[in-house]
């Protein structure tokens, strides 16, 4: 029996999911949330930054993913500073790391597919 089919449901932080890729497409799916984890790869980041890096989205959007990766526990936000102008920066933490080898198959699979398929532009 597969890993993922082991009971009829698996939980985390109190939700059930059908199966463990289920759990991983909630935490990690969507257009943007695996983009910004990349991203956050190579260290913290401010959200200007962040902004500058992914330029085809808005901000509202980076804000809404970053509020819901630090709920789900993949990213955390640091807030230096008591008044403005404050700075605050965003990094992945243990979990969110133990996606690094997932975001680098996922990029060198687009990579692949871009090569023998489309063009970059």
């Amino acid at each position: 029996m597969k890993t993922e089919c082991k009971s009829e449901t698996v939980t985390l932080n109190g939700k059930e999911y059908p199966c463990t890729v289920s759990l991983t497409m909630d935490l990690i799916g969507g257009k943007w949330k695996a983009v910004i984890l990349y991203h956050l790869i190579e260290g913290s980041l401010r959200f200007n930054e962040l902004s500058r890096a992914i330029p085809t989205v808005t901000e509202m959007t980076i804000s809404l993913q970053l509020k819901q990766l630090e709920k789900d526990g993949l990213v955390i936000r640091t807030v230096y500073g008591e008044k403005p102008p404050i700075r605050v920066t965003y990094e992945l933490t243990t979990l969110g790391k133990s996606l690094i080898p997932l975001l680098k198959a996922i990029t060198e699979w687009g990579n692949t597919v871009v090569i023998s398929e489309g063009t970059f532009e």
